[in-house]
């Protein structure tokens, strides 16, 4: 196996000059699987091409082990990939195509039989190998196109969003397998999807990228505790981050406990106000800033709650009403609005809250998280990593 470095690496299409990655600074360490996510047009597909070598590269520098491959013809790269689409070949058996890239290489039958079987017993094929695609499902279709990356032992596999043509049962299930491959291969895997859910339960690091930009890169839990800025905020999490607009001022004469807080946030419509949670940074008054806070962190109160606490502090207490409530079995996510803003709250009850009714939402103002409003960046305690 091998590492994967890129640094600088660009990409400028002449036709227009429409930059679609912007300097990439990437290391992706022998055997981790890392995981390039972000909306459609974001360049996620367009790095992976990159270090394919199916895209050129306009500027800098994409080494694959200690060899830098810029000018290095994909085939030459030592990767494998595997695409949304399967790119099987009909008239061939399973067992046909796996072996073909290892026929045009002209290894030995009983190299290309040892692989093909290796591939067969780690996916789960040994049953079809004598089948044609057609009669295979879609989940066994992805299979056979990982098992073609497999049988090449490539130092690098690429995934393409390999899943995105499944339906969401298979999903759970290629994904697992997917895992399960990287463990026992201990491969460096470097995989492309648009869903969060992919990206957050297979990767070792996420990637999260937007207009050709790299927007954070850090571990799972860590880009959910500590999104770096509000597009990350906003995009990792289902449902998403709660955002709340305004500044730092007097709270409402309302607020019970305004006194014991240096400073309030109060929304720009004055529906909510929250203490500030950020320790170690003092906002200025008048400060317009972005509150947020995950739905999580958001529930609605019973009627028989007269205080709130968590964790050993209050919890804030708002007025809303009630838009739509989505029960999913184990939880329920409750949308409301307040004042101007919308709120999604998560809650575990199995009584549904009826639609335009009144509630009492809390909000645990210490798992908040705060952004500055004009160029969304994080603000945070600065002895917090």
């Amino acid at each position: 196996m091998a590492n994967v470095r890129l640094h600088g690496v660009r990409k400028i299409y002449q036709d227009g000059g429409h930059v679609a990655v912007h300097g990439v600074d990437l290391d992706v360490a022998d055997g981790e699987f890392v995981v390039l996510v972000g909306p459609s047009g974001c360049g996620k597909s367009t790095t992976l091409r990159m270090i394919a070598g199916l895209e050129s590269i306009t500027a800098g520098q994409l080494y694959i082990g200690d060899r830098l491959v810029n000018d290095v013809p994909p085939k030459d790269r030592d990767i494998a990939m595997v695409f949304q689409n399967y790119a099987l070949y009909p008239h061939m058996s399973v067992r046909e195509n796996l072996a073909f890239a290892l026929h045009l290489r002209k290894l030995p039958q009983p190299e290309i039989d040892r692989r093909v079987q290796r591939a067969a017993d780690t996916l789960g094929l040994e049953q079809v190998l004598d089948r044609k695609p057609r009669q295979l499902s879609g989940g066994q279709r992805q299979r056979v196109a990982v098992g073609r990356a497999i049988v090449r032992e490539p130092a690098v596999f690429l995934f393409d969003e390999p899943l995105s043509n499944l339906d969401a049962k298979l999903r759970v299930q290629t994904r697992r397998e997917i895992a399960k491959l990287h463990r026992d291969l201990a491969a460096t895997m470097i995989y492309v999807t648009h869903d969060q859910v992919e990206a957050m339960t297979l990767g070792d690091r996420i990637v999260v990228m937007n207009a050709g930009r790299v927007q954070q890169v850090d571990t799972p839990l860590a880009l959910y505790d500590r999104p770096a800025n509000r597009f990350v905020a906003g995009f990792i999490g289902s449902p998403a981050m709660n955002f709340i607009e305004g500044a730092i001022t007097d709270p409402p004469a309302t607020v019970d406990g305004r006194d014991q807080h240096e400073a309030w946030f109060v929304a720009t419509d004055g529906s909510i106000a929250v203490p500030w949670s950020a320790k170690g940074v003092r906002p200025a008054r008048g400060a317009r800033l972005l509150f947020g806070v995950r739905p999580e962190d958001v529930a609605v109160a019973r009627p028989s709650d007269t205080t709130s606490t968590a964790r050993g502090h209050a919890l804030v207490t708002v007025p809303a009403r009630v838009d739509l409530a989505e029960p999913l079995g184990n939880e329920t996510f409750v949308h409301t609005t307040v004042g101007s803003h919308v709120l999604t709250a998560r809650s575990t009850s199995r009584e549904l809250p009826e639609v335009g009714a009144s509630v009492r939402l809390t909000i645990d103002p210490a798992r908040g998280h705060w952004f500055d409003l004009e160029t969304g960046d994080r603000i945070t305690d600065p002895s917090v990593p």
